[in-house]
C-alpha cells in the first residue's frame, strides 16, 4: 500500500510542480499588468502591495501544496469528519438553540467555494471513468468502499481543496485570490485528465486491482455499408461481452481497435471507451504512430491509383498534360476562398472546383493540363470526407452553410500538409469537427444554442479571410471558439447537476415508499384487519412513514414514534375492546395534515384507524364510498399522474447482457436512440442512474432534462439495434465520416477486413 501511495504522488506532483511554476510566474506578471493599466492610483496601489506581498511568500506556494496533497493521501484510513447535526428536531421544527449563534456566510468564503468547485466538477465531468476507476481502487488501499471523487484526495475536489488552503496562506486579497485560481484552472487543471488515467494506469501496474475496467470484451464490428456504419442504429459501438467487462485485455485500456482509421490503437487512445465530453471538445489523442498512418494511406491510395489504371480502356486516354504546381493550385484556390461555392442555388463539390481549376489552367496555358497524383489523391479524399460529412448533417441547420464554406480553406491546408487526414489535434481538423457537429443529424431543434451561431459564424469568417498558408490563423479562431464552447459546457453542466439532484431526490422519495411498504408488512403481518382498513394502511398512514423516513431517516426518534403509532393502530384495529385513545387520533390527525389531508378527511380516517367496533367499522356505507373515491382520486405523496406501465417480459440473454453493460456505465456517457424508420438518431446523455430503482435520467446537449426512462427499457433498446452507446472512436464528427471513407478506400483496394485488422495489429 505504502509503495503504491508513494508511487502515486511522486506521478501527479511531477506533474503538476512545472504547471505551478508556470502559474505563478503568469500570476505575477499578470498582477503587474493590473497594477500598471490601473486608472486609479489607490487600485494600483493595492496591486503593487499584492505583488510585494506575493513575491515574499511565492515560494512556500508549491511546497505547502504538496504537503497538503501528502497529508490528504496520507489520511485515506482515517475515517471522513461527520457534518454536525442539523437543527432541526424529531418534527423538524428549528432547534432551540438561540439566534446568537446565527450568522451571516461571507461572500468572499461563498465566491471561492463557488469556483473551486466549478473547476473540480467541470474536471469530473471530463475524467468520469477514471476518476471511478480510482475511486475503486482508492477504497482498495483504504480497505473501505469505493471512494467517490469528492473524497479522493488526488481528485479534482482534493487537488482544489489543496490550492485553496494554500492561496489563503499567500495573504493576498479575495479578488487576487480569484484571479489565481483562473490561471490555476488554466495552467495546473488544462492536462488533468490525461494525468488521472497515467494515474490509473499507474496503480494497475501496482497491482490495484490489475485489470479493472468497465468497458465491455467486444468483437471487432463486421465493415457494413458507409450508411450503416454511421447510422444510429448499428450494434457495432456497444459491446456484448458480458456485464462489467472486467477481464481480458480487450478492456479498458488494452483492446485493440483503429482509433480514428488511421491505425492510432487503443494503446494511445482506446476507441471502445464510452465518450462522456460535450458538443464540440476537443478530444485528447496522441500522434505517436502519424508516420505509420501517412503511409498506410499512401499505400491505399497507390492501391487505388492502380486499379484504376487497369479499369481504363487501353490506349483511349488523353495524352498526358502539364503537371500544375501545388503552389499555383493554393493561390488559384485563393482567389476562389472568399466566393460563395453555389451555383444556382445548388452547392458546389471539391470535385467542381476541381474542374473549375482544370479549366482555368488550361485557358490561360493554352494546352492541357493535369494535377499531380498526390494533389489529385487531396481532392478524392477531401471530397470523400466532406461527401460523408454531407449524410450526417442536417441540411435545414444553421451551421450546415458554414460547412461549405470552409471547403476551400481545407483544401489549400490539406495540399500543403497532408497531417490533416491522420492527425486528430490538428488545428484545421478540429475546428471543421466543432462547426460539422453543430449541424450534426443527432441534434434536435432544441439541442443547438442559438447564441452559439455567431461565435461560429466568427470563427468561420476569420479563417475565409485571413487564411493564406499559416495554419495559427485556425488555431486563433479555435481558440476563441473554445472560449465560447467552454461557457457552454459550463452551463450545461450546472444545469445537468441540478437535473440529476432532483434524480436523487426522487430516488430517495422511492426507496423511502420500499421501506415504509416493508415495514408496514412486517408490523401488520397476518394480522386479519377490516378491507377498508387495511386500504387505509396502505395508503394514508404509508405515506405518513414515507414523509418520517425522508425527513428524519430510521434512526431517528421520530421514526421510532411513527412505528410504535404503527403497532398501536394494528392492536386497536384487531380489537373490538379497545378504548378510543384520544391522544392516538390527535397525532394521526397532525401526521395526516403533513402529507395533505385536510382537517374532515383526516378526522374521519383516524377515526377508522382508531377502532375496530363493529357499528363503526361498517359505518355509513355512502360515506365509506365517498372517502374510498377520494382516496382514489387523491394522487400519493411521490406518485407521478401517468398511468404506470405493464410489465415487460423477461430480458432475453442478449437483453441481460445489455442491462448488466449499463449498470456499469460512467455517468455522462453518450447513447444514440433511432428515431423512426428511416434511420434517424438523436443522442443523450445518461447523467444519472439509480441501481436501486433503475431510473435513468437523460439531459441533451444542452443539459436540458429530456425524460427518464429505466435501464431496463434502454436495454432492449440496445439489444434491438434502436440504440448505440456512442464510443470515443465515434464521438467525433469528422472522425466517423474518416473512418468510413478510409473503409471506402479498403474496400476499394481489396482489402477488406485484412486493411483494418492489420491496422489494428500496427
Amino acid at each position: 500500500m505504502h509503495k503504491a501511495l508513494e508511487a502515486a504522488l511522486t506521478l501527479v506532483t511531477d506533474a503538476i510542480e512545472p504547471q505551478l511554476a508556470m502559474m505563478l510566474g503568469e500570476f505575477e506578471e499578470e498582477l503587474f499588468r493590473l497594477a500598471d493599466q490601473a486608472r486609479n492610483p489607490g487600485v494600483e496601489s493595492g496591486y503593487m502591495a499584492t505583488l510585494r506581498s506575493f513575491r515574499l511568500s511565492r515560494a512556500d506556494l508549491v511546497p505547502r501544496f504538496i504537503l497538503e496533497i501528502e497529508a490528504a493521501t496520507a489520511a485515506i484510513r482515517t475515517p471522513p469528519s461527520t457534518p454536525p447535526a442539523t437543527a432541526t428536531q424529531e418534527e423538524g421544527r428549528p432547534s432551540q438553540q438561540g439566534f446568537g449563534r446565527l450568522s451571516l456566510v461571507d461572500e468572499a468564503v461563498m465566491d471561492e467555494g463557488m469556483v473551486l468547485r466549478e473547476i473540480a466538477s467541470r474536471q469530473e465531468g471530463r475524467a468520469n471513468l477514471p476518476l471511478h476507476l480510482l475511486g475503486q481502487r482508492f477504497g482498495v488501499l483504504a480497505g473501505t468502499p469505493a471512494f467517490d471523487a469528492e473524497r479522493l484526495p488526488l481528485g479534482p475536489h482534493g487537488i482544489c481543496r489543496a490550492m485553496g488552503a494554500v492561496a489563503k496562506a499567500l495573504d493576498i486579497e479575495h479578488d487576487s485570490r480569484l484571479l489565481l485560481y483562473r490561471i490555476f484552472d488554466r495552467h495546473v487543471m488544462s492536462g488533468y485528465p490525461k494525468l488521472l488515467e497515467r494515474l490509473d494506469q499507474l496503480l494497475d501496474e501496482q497491482g490495484i486491482l490489475r485489470g479493472l475496467t468497465h468497458v465491455p470484451v467486444r468483437a471487432r464490428p463486421v465493415p457494413q455499408p458507409q450508411g450503416e456504419g454511421r447510422g444510429g442504429a448499428g450494434t457495432g459501438a456497444a459491446g456484448s461481452g458480458g456485464p462489467g467487462g472486467s477481464g481480458g485485455a480487450g478492456g479498458g485500456r488494452g483492446g485493440s481497435g483503429a482509433g480514428d482509421g488511421t491505425g492510432r490503437g487503443a494503446r494511445d487512445l482506446d476507441p471502445q471507451r464510452p465518450h462522456t465530453g460535450w458538443l464540440g471538445e476537443p478530444v485528447e489523442a496522441t500522434d505517436d504512430e502519424e508516420r505509420i498512418a501517412t503511409e498506410q494511406l499512401q499505400q491505399l491510395l497507390q492501391s487505388r491509383r492502380e486499379l484504376l489504371g487497369k479499369l481504363r480502356p487501353a490506349g483511349r486516354g488523353k495524352s498526358p498534360g502539364t503537371v500544375i504546381g501545388t503552389d499555383e493550385i493554393s493561390d488559384a484556390l485563393g482567389h476562389l476562398q472568399g466566393q460563395p461555392l453555389a451555383v444556382g442555388g445548388a452547392p458546389q463539390t471539391l470535385a467542381d472546383v476541381k474542374q473549375t481549376l482544370l479549366a482555368q489552367a488550361r485557358q490561360r496555358a493554352g494546352k492541357n493540363v493535369e494535377l499531380s497524383p498526390r494533389d489529385n489523391d487531396t481532392f478524392e479524399l477531401l471530397g470523400m470526407l466532406f461527401g460523408n460529412l454531407a449524410e450526417e448533417i442536417r441540411p435545414q441547420a444553421p451551421a450546415a452553410a458554414l460547412v461549405q464554406r470552409l471547403q476551400v480553406p481545407l483544401l489549400r491546408v490539406a495540399l500543403k500538409d497532408s497531417a490533416f487526414f491522420v492527425r486528430s489535434r490538428h488545428p484545421a481538423r478540429q475546428l471543421l469537427n466543432t462547426v460539422a457537429e453543430s449541424a450534426a443529424r443527432w441534434l434536435d431543434e432544441g439541442d443547438y444554442d442559438p447564441q452559439f451561431l455567431p461565435p461560429l459564424q466568427n470563427a468561420v469568417n476569420h479563417v475565409v479571410e485571413k487564411y493564406d498558408g499559416d495554419i495559427e490563423v485556425f488555431s486563433a479562431s479555435n481558440e476563441q471558439l473554445q472560449t465560447h464552447l467552454q461557457a457552454q459546457v459550463r452551463k450545461a453542466e450546472l444545469l445537468e447537476r441540478r437535473h440529476a439532484e432532483a434524480a436523487r431526490g426522487k430516488e430517495k422519495l422511492e426507496v423511502a415508499k420500499l421501506r415504509a411498504a416493508e415495514v408496514m408488512t412486517e408490523v401488520i403481518g397476518d394480522q386479519r384487519l377490516p378491507h377498508f382498513t387495511r386500504a387505509l394502511l396502505n395508503q394514508a398512514w404509508a405515506d405518513v412513514l414515507t414523509l418520517t423516513l425522508l425527513r428524519q431517516g430510521e434512526g431517528s426518534d421520530a421514526w421510532t414514534r411513527q412505528l410504535d403509532v404503527t403497532r398501536r393502530i394494528a392492536e386497536a384495529c384487531t380489537r373490538e375492546d379497545a378504548p378510543r385513545d384520544p391522544e392516538l387520533v390527535a397525532h394521526i390527525e397532525s401526521a395526516l395534515a403533513q402529507v395533505g389531508y385536510h382537517g374532515d378527511e383526516a378526522s374521519v380516517i383516524a377515526q377508522r384507524l382508531t377502532s375496530n367496533r363493529p357499528e363503526e367499522a361498517e359505518g355509513d356505507p355512502a360515506s365509506r364510498t365517498e372517502l374510498a373515491m377520494k382516496l382514489k382520486a387523491r394522487t400519493r405523496l411521490g406518485e407521478d399522474a401517468e398511468r404506470k406501465k405493464p410489465p415487460l417480459p423477461p430480458r432475453t440473454p442478449e437483453e441481460q447482457a445489455r442491462y448488466e453493460q449499463l449498470r456499469v456505465l460512467p455517468f455522462g456517457t453518450w447513447i444514440e436512440f433511432t428515431t423512426n424508420q428511416q434511420g434517424d438518431v438523436v443522442r443523450r446523455r445518461l447523467s444519472w442512474y439509480s441501481l436501486l430503482t433503475g431510473n435513468a435520467l437523460f439531459v441533451n446537449h444542452r443539459g436540458q432534462r429530456v425524460g427518464e426512462q429505466s435501464l431496463d427499457s434502454v436495454a432492449r433498446l440496445l439489444a434491438s439495434g434502436q440504440a448505440r452507446i456512442v464510443t470515443s472512436g465515434q464521438a467525433r464528427l469528422v472522425d466517423r465520416a474518416w473512418q468510413a471513407a478510409m473503409h471506402a478506400l479498403r474496400s476499394f483496394a481489396g482489402l477488406g477486413d485484412r486493411g483494418e485488422n492489420a491496422e489494428a495489429q500496427a
